[in-house]
């Protein structure tokens, strides 16, 4: 069985190809905002590096958030088009998972991260279990002061992963007992996507591509500034 990932959850676009022999190929890009124009030519790549034709592909593996509007449109969008034209399966996975997955060798509490702008973060906690993490909380958007209330509350040994982790290491690091997970871990990564989609597509732990939907958590940008003009104006 062969998965493709799609990962556009943040600012980073990124596309990996997988089964049962591992990851064959990954590749990731960062240039600002430009989802729709950087996610077919990843796509592209990868599939030429690992020499896989598109109908080989047995599953699409898509990040389903939270994270970016845009982005999170644009990579479930581009899935859903993908698994219907190539009549396949899809699994979702959550950006927060994926970030948590890359550091299940730790003991520590771990904290994954996801910057939501606007002053705020997504967020949720996992552990380590055999083979992977579980997540102990459901994912959450607030503000980097309430983060550092509930890690404070637990009083334990934490990792924070995530760019939602360095942009606000400054208030993380003045708790005691956090520390900050390496740059290179700042967004989910395609090929963790391949890896945790395989083992759920092996487990017929898919649906279908009409049924994804992403996880926002909040209302997008655009509807905010229009609810907040409206409001004022209604003042």
């Amino acid at each position: 069985m062969l998965v493709l990932g799609i990962e556009t959850a943040t600012q980073q676009v990124g596309a990996a190809i997988g089964g049962h022999e591992g990851v064959l190929a990954a590749a990731h890009t960062s240039r600002g905002r430009r989802h729709a124009e950087l996610l077919t030519p990843t796509i592209d790549f990868v599939r030429r590096s690992a020499r896989i034709e598109l109908d080989e592909i047995s599953c699409v593996a898509v990040d389903l958030g939270p994270g970016l509007f845009t982005g999170l449109r644009v990579g479930v969008s581009t899935a859903k088009a993908m698994a219907s034209a190539l009549r396949v399966p899809v699994v979702g996975v959550s950006s927060l998972d994926l970030l948590a997955f890359p550091l299940r060798w730790t003991s520590k509490r771990i904290h994954s991260v996801v910057d939501a702008r606007r002053g705020e973060v997504f967020f949720a906690s996992y552990r380590q279990v055999p083979g992977g993490v579980q997540r102990l909380t459901e994912p959450r958007v607030a503000t980097p002061d309430e983060l550092c209330n509930e890690i404070t509350a637990l009083d334990e040994a934490c990792l924070a992963v995530g760019d939602g982790a360095r942009r606000y290491a400054d208030q993380l690091c003045d708790l005691t007992k956090v520390e900050i997970a390496d740059a290179g871990l700042a967004f989910p990564n395609p090929a963790s996507l391949v890896q945790l989609a395989h083992a759920r597509a092996l487990r017929e732990e898919f649906v279908n591509a009409w049924d994804v939907q992403p996880v926002y958590l909040r209302k997008a940008d655009a509807e905010i500034n229009w609810s907040t003009r409206h409001e004022a104006a209604g003042r």
